[in-house]
């Protein structure tokens, strides 16, 4: 199937009677003197160009938890490529979904197989895109005032990039069969994290109409001041003064910045947070804080569904070797560091009462639940809170359905949902982790559905819910989906440790 986009025609394949483009340019590689540069315009081209193979994924660090369905394939620099799966290139205006991939904003791409938009493409009847974006310190260095010599430098290159096939899916997207005037931006993790800081960025306003923050929301971004000081370690792990970097920095081989983003981050994770690479508030492209915009309307019009899995933190427990001495004065030592200020004593007195009346948890077991929350519940409740506040229709989720792997170990742990999400998407190895058999997949339809069904129309609800209906999130009764082998809407899940965090998140 040859298709038209804004620069020129592309071949596609068939498979399983849907059409899929893949390795579609959408910006210049950016590279030489690209590098570090806000992303321009792809390049046309007179002969049709073949769309049967992925693009190159953005220079990355191995994963570290090696899980199923996230081989990332060929790297390099020349990466800003997108994907799209369609039931066919007609003229039916279908809705489109964009898929923002999560790794923490230094790791995964577009075309992970577990990221196959075939299944949602077919049973929704919409289309699909998938798109890459620059990752670590080639998208998310701030240089501007450490090198301002370093000229067209900016910051927030992969929130730039994300912006950039917004405006191709805009552009061409009706080509595939897709409305362009009806988008729904979806990502989990640094993804979802990404949909968060679109919500607040004035570039992205009007290229998308709804939004789904899956495990990640609108609290991880820096202030300039911080941003810099990643760039200040990262310069000196070079060994680069910052007027030795400006003349440089464009010239060092892809794998060097690597090896030095993998020191950076090993020396900054602890004392700056968990993501040292991620969005800048830098005046320009993120004037405020996104939470902080979405407050203030920036997302006017933007119905938004947002979510965790119950146990986010289960899945980064198995990095840290020292979680197997823990004990409650630990954990105090642990958030006290994490939480200045705070009443941290207070704060886990809270969530060992709710322990107690589930049975008693151990201490592990108590960080996990507080870490989950910090890092992943509160933001996505705040997020909700902010959108629901503007007076737009806001609906949230709670993923509980456990993995079967390490006996059960993991809970509803991190990334678990995007089977589900994906139709189980990535071959056997996604269902040993996520789980197989009757359940899993009605699980999988459900959600499915139910994400398709608010890309549609804006309104989750469908009639595999329970009474075909999932009611709006409020401050006042605060309706959540509680997604499991039995689907269930609860008011106000773990509200006690919800209320505990009024003073400090």
């Amino acid at each position: 199937m040859i298709v038209e986009t804004r620069s020129g025609k592309i071949r596609g394949s068939q498979q399983d009677g849907l059409a899929i483009f893949k390795g579609i340019p959408f910006a210049k590689p950016p590279v030489g003197e690209l590098r570090f540069r806000v992303p321009e315009r792809e390049e046309s081209w007179s002969a049709v160009r073949d769309a049967l193979e992925f693009g190159p994924s953005a220079p990355q660090q191995p994963l570290m938890l090696p899980l199923p369905g996230m081989d990332v394939g060929e790297q390099d620099e020349d990466c800003l490529y997108l994907n799209v799966y369609t039931p066919t290139a007609d003229d039916s205006r279908r809705p489109v979904m964009v898929w923002i991939h999560g790794g923490g904003f230094v790791i995964g791409s577009g075309s992970q197989p577990i990221y196959d938009g075939l299944p949602i493409a077919k049973r929704g009847d919409v289309v699909v895109v998938t798109i890459n974006y620059r990752l670590g310190p080639l998208g998310f260095m701030h240089l501007a005032d450490l090198c301002p010599d370093l000229e067209g430098a900016a910051g927030n290159l992969g929130i730039l990039d994300q912006i950039a096939a917004l405006e191709w899916v805009r552009d061409g997207i009706a080509a595939f069969g897709g409305d362009p005037e009806n988008v729904t931006i979806f990502g989990e993790s640094a993804g979802g994290m990404s949909v968060g800081t679109l919500l607040g960025a004035p570039g992205a306003s009007g290229l998308f109409h709804k939004a789904i923050a899956q495990s990640g929301a609108a609290h991880n971004v820096h202030t300039r001041e911080t941003a810099t000081q990643v760039a200040e370690r990262f310069l000196a792990e070079l060994g680069l003064t910052p007027t030795e970097a400006a003349r440089n920095l464009r010239q060092i081989p892809p794998d060097k910045l690597l090896d030095t983003h993998r020191q950076t981050m090993l020396k900054l994770g602890s004392s700056l947070g968990l993501l040292p690479f991620q969005p800048l508030v830098d005046g320009e492209s993120l004037p405020i804080p996104p939470l902080e915009a979405v407050r203030g309307g920036s997302a006017e019009g933007v119905p938004v569904l947002v979510g965790t899995t119950r146990d986010e933190w289960r899945l980064f427990g198995m990095l840290d070797p020292g979680l197997a001495k823990l004990d409650d004065a630990g954990i105090e030592a642990r958030l006290a560091d994490q939480l200045p200020g705070a009443d941290v004593e207070a704060l886990l007195g809270v969530y060992r009462v709710a322990a107690s009346e589930r049975g008693g948890v151990s201490a592990t077991d108590l960080y996990f639940a507080v870490e989950t929350d910090r890092v992943f519940r509160l933001p996505a409740i705040r997020l909700a809170e902010a959108q629901q506040g503007c007076g737009m229709p806001t609906f949230m989720y709670r993923f509980d359905w456990a993995s079967p792997a390490m006996g059960g170990a993991l809970g509803a742990c991190h990334g678990l949902e995007l089977g589900f999400v994906f139709g189980m998407a990535g071959g056997r190895g996604v269902e040993l982790f996520a789980g197989a058999g009757p359940d899993a997949r009605a699980l999988s339809d459900v959600m499915l559905d139910a994400w398709v069904a608010f890309a549609r129309s804006g309104d989750p609800s469908h009639a595999g819910l329970p009474g075909g209906r999932w009611a709006p999130y409020d401050a006042s009764t605060r309706k959540t989906m509680l997604l499991d082998r039995i689907c269930a809407l609860e008011l106000d899940p773990a509200g006690d440790e919800r209320e505990a965090w009024s003073d400090i998140l």
